[in-house]
Formats: C-alpha cells, structure tokens, sequence
C-alpha cells in the first residue's frame, strides 16, 4: 500500500516550475495521484498529492525543500492517509454568478456547512460585466451531500439563499463523464 505526501508550493510565477517539480517526484520514484496549479495575482500556486515508498517520500522532501531557493518558492508537506474510505453521499455541483462584494463565498460554504455538506472542490473567478463592466463573481463548489438530506428540501433553501442575496445560482448532480 503507498503511501501519500501533500506537497504545496507557493512564490514565484517562471516557467519550468511545473517540470522541475514532477521531475524530482519522478526521480525519486514517487507518483503524482492528483494536483491542482494556478496563477492568483501573479503568483503561481501549487498543490498535490503524491504517492511512493515511505523512504523514497522521505527523500523527496529533502529534495523539494532543497529547490525553494533556484524556485524561488515555499514548499511545504505533509503526511496523509490517501483517500480514504467514506461516508456514503451523492455528488452535485453548486454554481453562483453575483454581483461580487466581499462575503460571498462565506454565505454559500456557511449555508453548505450548516447542513453537514462537504466541499471537496471549489473554484472562483472574479471579473468584468461584457457591456456594464460591473465586478462578478463566479464560484463553482463540487460538494458531498449526504445521504439523508432530503435534495428537494436542499435545493429550496439554496434557491431561497439565491433569491435572498441576488445570487443566480444552481444545484445538480455530478454527471458521469
């Protein structure tokens, strides 16, 4: 059974970044399961999991914290279990389009934590009207609904938060790709 390393970088934005990370993990015999990476404000972001051999995960922290200086970057990681097994729950995505203010993605992980929903993904994205140039904001939250909420009664009170705060907003389920 592998074992799992969350590793996450942060400084600055250069090219090769990406390459010369996943070709240490590869030098050092490790996998990478999964990974996100963006650019927010001119600074890149990175985080991942990474799977290998308990040694050869010792030895690529070694080596990961050894490229902050030539990356520029803070690299930091940690130990974890991998996926784990869970409870049972149905996959849906929330989508909000709003007029941006300050608070949004607190109202909406508020409403979702309320009712025991987990967040297991989510991407905003701030950004210009087309013809009135007013500040938006898109949020996009794939979530763990589960299993005794009662969806119908969910998607009532999440249409209601959406009413309330002049969201446009939807809930519906995961589909299969």
């Amino acid at each position: 059974m592998p074992n799992h390393l969350v590793v996450s970088a942060i400084g600055e934005d250069q090219p090769g970044t990406i390459e010369r990370i996943s070709r240490t993990v590869l030098e050092h015999q490790c996998n990478i399961d999964d990974a996100r990476m963006a650019v927010l404000g001119g600074t890149f972001a990175l985080i991942q999991l990474v799977s290998g051999p308990w040694n050869q995960l010792a030895r690529l922290e070694t080596a990961l914290a050894n490229l902050q200086g030539p990356l520029r970057l803070t690299i930091t990681t940690r130990h974890t279990e991998g996926e784990q097994p869970r409870r049972t729950f149905l996959p849906y995505t929330l989508d909000v389009v709003s007029l941006d203010r300050p608070g949004i993605v607190h109202q909406i992980s508020g409403f979702l934590a309320a009712r025991g929903i987990n967040i297991q993904d989510m991407a905003t994205h701030t950004y210009r009207a087309a013809h009135t140039a007013a500040p938006m904001i898109s949020v996009r939250m794939n979530i763990e609904v589960p299993e005794h909420v009662h969806i119908a009664q969910l998607r009532e009170e999440f249409l209601d938060l959406c009413d309330a705060e002049n969201f446009d907003g939807v809930l519906e389920p995961v589909k299969a790709p």
